[in-house]
């Protein structure tokens, strides 16, 4: 998986280092690298919900120990200010590496099909129809993957393009452990196909950094991504939310030429 590079802005004007002590504290997260404000009386508002219960935040926020492909400890530093106004620079600017599969995310056709990466089939060619508008938040039985019995067992309604699927994954707060647990509910294979085959969902996404189960990881992704009309969100936040029929919005970054992207996905009553 490539690694996303990104530079909120780039000045020319000073090179100063300046450490992450320019950072304030999250509240709510369990990440601790950035000391508090100084100034008490700052204190920034940080919701997963608003307009009185209407729109829900389901993108996990950023955190240095959140679980990552690849890492034993979690994410790690992914942020630095390399423009710090406390060492002289006019302005605090931040700059950001991680890879595009981090956090709440989407999948392109070229994640897992190299002709298709190739050929160009990547963030930027992804459907926002597809990715906004009416779908539904289902609970999974728990104790299994999904498989086909599984879903022909939530008796989805022919129509539905978008589906987000919660499994045990939220239960076990999952994302919310820095290393990444193999025991994580997916697709197996056979899901995958009974969802093609049966279904006319175009989004599917879930609640952990994969949609397939460990055991089926390649062959259940290059069942959902092989017609290049179904569009993969993973990692959602989607505890304390009631199941049912909502407007979904998810919108990733305009990546040309990568095959994943993090994303800003909401629902709204």
């Amino acid at each position: 998986m490539a690694s996303l590079l990104l530079l909120l802005l780039l000045s020319p004007l000073s090179t100063t280092a300046a450490s992450s002590g320019a950072y304030p504290t999250i509240p709510g997260t369990m990440d601790t690298s950035f000391p508090a404000s100084q100034d008490s009386k700052l204190i920034p508002i940080r919701r997963e919900v608003y307009g009185d219960g209407r729109i829900f935040d389901i993108t996990h926020r950023y955190t240095s120990d959140m679980p990552s492909m690849g890492s034993e400890n979690g994410l790690g530093q992914f942020l630095r200010l390399p423009e710090s106004m406390k060492n002289g620079s006019f302005a605090n600017i931040s700059e950001m590496k991680l890879i595009t599969h981090t956090g709440t995310h989407v999948d392109a056709p070229g994640h897992y099909y190299d002709h298709y990466f190739d050929a160009g089939f990547d963030v930027d060619t992804l459907d926002l129809e597809v990715l906004n508008g009416p779908g539904l938040l289902i609970d999974v039985p728990r104790g299994t993957n999904i498989t086909a019995e599984v879903m022909k067992s939530l008796h989805i309604p022919k129509g539905a393009r978008r589906v987000l699927f919660r499994t045990e994954n939220t239960d076990r707060r999952l994302m919310f452990k820095n290393q990444i647990d193999t025991s994580f509910v997916g697709f197996t294979t056979d899901g995958a196909k009974w969802l093609v085959d049966n279904t006319d969902i175009k989004l599917v996404g879930i609640d952990y950094l994969a949609v397939a189960a460990w055991s089926d990881l390649v062959p259940a992704h290059l069942v959902l991504l092989k017609s290049r009309e179904i569009i993969i969100v993973e990692g959602l936040k989607l505890d304390d939310i009631q199941p049912g029929v909502y407007s979904i919005h998810c919108l990733p970054i305009r990546l040309l030429g990568a095959e994943g992207s993090p994303t800003r996905c909401i629902l709204i009553k």
